[in-house]
């Protein structure tokens, strides 16, 4: 150490400082600097008068330009400037050696560079010789080596320089100038350092961080390379084979399937747009590695092509007899429905290549809207597809994705057609008015293509992206409501309504289908089970509210279901269902109507109206109430405006004419009003209600109830119909007329006097007539 101590002793407290960016001088490391700033180039040009010697220090930003006292770090290197030579920029190349750890004890100029008084820093002494201290050094070389040999920045040799370093602190200090990735805020950590073990240790972590991270490249270096050289040797080896089979004049698996796929387009039927492009895409093909990404891509594309059924159809004769005895079989009633089919039928007979019509069936649920749509198509000779609308909320799931994402498939439309193996199947589009829409599409547009006479036969998926032809296509919808479905889509529909069934129709339904078919899954004999017109009639009434036959059908279900475990539980196997055994199996009646109808409308201002509902035809309870208090409407029950408006315009009427009804002109000025319709969780709205409104504030008022099981309908307007005898004859089936009795009215004074027991309203001559209907 003793040439050590004497370049110590030789160094002067006052030094210029040169500041520096991303770098950081150790002693005895010799480094290449740019100067360019204006100061330092004067600085260099100033100390190469005398000795060469000053400080380097490290900014702690390099983003300053003009670094003071503040933006610097204390601790820097003193260091000799060896040469100095001019870039053709203006700029100095300084070849600098670092001599001694130094710290900035004050700063005593400014301009034209800075200089400072300095305080030089030995390392701290340290045992060398122990174990650990041994261990530690050896470690630490042990992995720059390792870093050496895996780094492709650092020469070989500087294995051999650092196995010759005795010194172990300027060991450290070498490692920490030639180590890759190494921060300058670890750097500047390790000049900072004077203790030479805490050094070591130091770099002893970070060398074990960049070890990790080398391994780690070189492994995923060797993965990558040995990948490409699979592929480049399955390539060069398939080439070989190819050759070898052109030799010996043998086709190679790739050329099979090129042959088989061009007999296929040649025999698939397409059209001339779609050969074009399948024989443009299999050059393609033949161009393309096997192992290539885009191959089965392009394959799959191919195969779509070649398998959808272009020029296939259906070839049975139309048998108008046996359709008509199909539909019979498997549905009741809905005459109008078969007709519309059978006219299509007919009408295809004659003229076979005239379009399909597209047909939408409306109706409540349950009323057999589904199975309709496969006995059309058994009827037909057809085969039968079915997708369901409700929730779709994408476009693609209509047109397709387009080839360009991945996983891409040709949209529903397309593959259900090549499910059914032909160009002419009966297809059902399920719930169309449940159809939703976000931001991928509105589906709903993209049926208008679809079903559209005039456009689908060019329907152009986004994955093929060639027309294909589906106007021989026998397209059903089938909704609920038709509110829902946009205007542009219902105007391309041809709506066939399915009415709800009446209770004779349920019961006729249930004896020919829905008791066979329970009795079937609930593994009976025709001869176990037995049930009588009046339990079915009691089944209908007590124990299902519905337009549809579903829960009817969970009923029977059941009792076939106890029959067969008392069977198995050793009672009689014969079980004849009557009502009081209907009673014993279901338990006590879920719905009582007449009773409650009889009990409720008993009390004066309680009204029974009649209403629709997107699930079939229900009855409303209007009850009005009367009360102290002055020129107060209140309307309650969820009612929607038009509601709340005929409720106005009813309370208007009946104080028009209080003194026919024997009220006081002013009756209205010392009491309040409150309308209220039950079942208030459910929303109401429309302006039929107007004559069950003025009915119900009459009765009230004259505290008279109505005549017991009447029910109205009919909007209090001076023109206009609700409802007249031609719909009546034509929507009601003739066995219900035969039990209702229908009274048809012009005017108020008609209403009244058919709702009460005795005349509420003297004779309205002076007044303008209102066309009525109850």
């Amino acid at each position: 150490m003793k040439n050590g101590e004497q370049k110590i002793q030789t160094i002067p407290d006052e030094l210029p400082i040169l500041p520096v960016r991303d770098a950081v001088i150790f002693p005895n490391a010799v480094i290449p600097l740019t100067v360019g700033r204006e100061s330092s180039v004067k600085l260099i040009n100033d100390v190469q008068q005398g000795d060469g010697m000053l400080v380097v220090l490290t900014q702690r930003d390099k983003r300053v330009d003009s670094p003071g006292p503040i933006d610097l770090y204390d601790i820097g290197t003193v260091s000799v400037v060896h040469r100095v030579m001019k870039t053709p920029e203006g700029n100095l190349f300084v070849i600098i050696m670092g001599v001694s750890r130094t710290r900035v004890q004050e700063f005593i100029q400014f301009d034209p560079y800075l200089r400072a008084r300095i305080t030089v820093l030995a390392d701290e002494k340290e045992d060398e010789t122990s174990v650990d201290f041994q261990a530690l050094r050896r470690t630490v070389i042990s992995q720059f080596e390792r870093i050496i040999k895996l780094s492709p920045q650092l020469p070989d040799d500087l294995q051999t320089i650092v196995i010759n370093i005795e010194d172990t602190g300027r060991l450290a200090d070498y490692i920490a100038t030639n180590l890759p990735n190494l921060s300058i805020v670890s750097k500047q950590f390790v000049l900072e350092e004077i203790s030479v073990r805490k050094r070591l240790e130091f770099l002893n972590t970070e060398l074990a961080k960049e070890l990790e991270v080398l391994e780690l490249r070189t492994k995923i270096q060797s993965q990558v390379q040995e990948e490409v050289g699979k592929s480049q040797r399955e390539y060069f080896l398939r080439e070989q084979l190819r050759a070898i089979q052109r030799e010996l004049g043998e086709a190679d698996d790739t050329q099979r399937e090129m042959d088989e796929l061009r007999k296929k387009i040649e025999a698939a039927g397409m059209t001339e747009e779609a050969k074009k492009e399948a024989d443009r895409e299999l050059g393609r093909l033949g161009r393309m590695s096997p192992a290539a990404a885009e191959y089965t891509v392009s394959r799959t594309y191919l195969d779509w092509l070649v398998t959808l059924p272009w020029n296939v159809l259906t070839t049975e004769r139309v048998d108008i007899a046996r359709a008509r005895q199909v539909l019979d079989r498997d549905h009741y009633d809905l005459e109008k429905v078969k007709e519309r089919i059978l006219e299509y039928l007919a009408v295809l007979e004659l003229r076979p290549l005239g379009k399909a019509p597209i047909l939408c069936f409306v109706g409540p649920p349950g009323v057999g809207k589904t199975s309709l749509g496969r006995s059309v198509a058994e009827a037909m000779g057809r085969r039968f597809i079915r997708i369901s609308l409700g929730g779709m909320r994408d476009e693609a799931e209509i047109r397709g994705h387009r080839r360009t994402y991945i996983g891409a498939l040709p949209g529903q439309i397309i593959q259900n057609i090549r499910r059914a193996a032909s160009r002419d199947p009966v297809f059902m589009l399920d719930e169309i008015d449940k159809l939703g829409a976000d931001f991928r599409g509105d589906p709903a547009s993209a049926l208008l293509e679809v079903l559209d006479p005039e456009q689908n036969n060019t329907f152009r998926d986004h994955y093929l992206d060639v027309a294909f032809d589906l106007s021989r296509v026998f397209f059903i919808t089938t909704a609920n409501v038709l509110d829902t479905v946009p205007s542009a889509l219902r105007d391309r529909m041809e709506i066939i309504e399915l009415p709800g069934y009446t209770e004779e129709e349920k019961v006729q339904i249930a004896r020919s289908y829905l008791v066979p078919r329970g009795r079937e899954n609930s593994g009976l004999q025709p001869d176990q089970i037995e049930f009588q017109d009046e339990a079915l009639h009691r089944i209908v009434r007590h124990y299902t509210r519905e337009t549809g036959v579903r829960n009817l059908e969970r009923q029977l279900t059941s009792i076939c279901r106890k029959h067969a475990r008392r069977m198995l539980e050793g009672k009689d196997p014969k079980l004849v269902v009557t009502p009081d055994v209907v009673t014993e199996l279901l338990g006590a009646p879920k719905f009582s109507l007449e009773e409650e109808v009889e009990e409720r409308a008993k009390r004066a201002g309680v009204v029974i109206g009649l209403a629709w509902t997107p699930v079939g035809g229900d009855i409303l309870f209007v009850e009005a109430n009367i009360a102290k208090g002055g020129r107060h409407l209140t309307v309650t029950g969820q009612v929607g405006d038009v509601m709340q408006e005929s409720t106005k315009a009813a309370l208007t009427w009946v104080r028009s004419y209080a003194i026919e009804l024997g009220l006081d002109s002013d009756f209205y000025k010392d009491i309040d009003v409150h309308v209220h319709v039950p079942a208030g969780s459910i929303p109401k709205d429309g302006p039929s209600a107007g004559v069950t409104m003025v009915t119900a504030l009459v009765s009230a008022l004259t505290n008279t109830p109505i005549r017991p099981k009447l029910a109205m309908t009919g909007e209090i307007t001076l023109s206009g119909h609700v409802l007249n005898e031609k719909n009546v004859v034509e929507d009601i089936q003739p066995e219900l007329l035969k039990e209702i009795k229908i009274h048809y009215v012009r005017t108020i004074e008609e209403v009244l006097n058919l709702a009460f027991p005795r005349r509420v309203l003297r004779a309205v001559s002076d007044k303008e007539p209102i066309q009525q209907v109850i």
